[in-house]
């Protein structure tokens, strides 16, 4: 009996490649891959700023807009704090900064001879753009011999090293500013930690 489909495809597997890996390729930066992301940074002409923009993206899981939206009094370096406000809905919190953190916001604010409010500054001492951003993270993945790398990764690599280290969804989610938790799964539920003594 011929098939009535005769236009019909039959996916074949001949195990080469899993057949869902298009849904699984990697979409962040695991520890190491960021600590070259970090280092290469700092190599370049703005090496000071270029490697404060990625540690803010990354620890505090920044969008590029909430980057560049940053402003200088929305730090509180007394008290080793900055406020992040989310764009997209997302509830803005009030977040801890580490040590490195802060000694590369003091690094890159004590040479700063301005009073404009804005915490990142181009060359032409104009606020940041977000194309300036994609092409400065595309440029420093190339000298740190990663692979093609957008800026929105570095949000992704926050959420996977949190979960990775077996923090709470519900953390993570309000870290992120996450309204829906179902956006805060993606990161959970690929986390190796869950798997841990599965086998005793």
């Amino acid at each position: 009996m011929s098939d009535p489909r005769p236009n019909r495809s039959f996916v074949k597997s001949d195990g080469t490649e899993p057949v869902d890996a298009h849904l699984r390729d990697r979409d962040y930066l695991i520890p190491t891959e960021m600590t070259r992301l970090l280092a290469a940074a700092k190599s370049g002409r703005h090496g000071a700023r270029d490697h404060l923009m990625l540690l803010l993206m990354y620890r505090h899981g920044l969008r590029v807009s909430e980057l560049i939206a940053l402003r200088r009094n929305d730090l509180d370096l007394n008290s080793g704090h900055i406020w992040v406000r989310r764009l997209k809905r997302g509830l803005a919190t009030n977040q801890p900064l580490t040590g490195d953190e802060l000694r590369a916001l003091r690094r890159v604010l004590s040479v700063r001879r301005d009073a404009l409010p804005w915490l990142f500054l181009s060359e032409r001492g104009q606020p940041m753009t977000r194309q300036a951003v994609n092409y400065l993270v595309t440029a420093i993945a190339r000298r740190a011999g990663l692979g093609p790398i957008h800026p929105h990764m570095l949000r992704h690599s926050c959420g996977h090293a949190l979960a990775h280290a077996g923090r709470d969804l519900r953390l993570i989610q309000d870290y992120l500013g996450h309204r829906d938790p179902r956006h805060t799964s993606r990161y959970t539920r690929t986390a190796a930690v869950r798997f841990q003594g599965i086998w005793g």
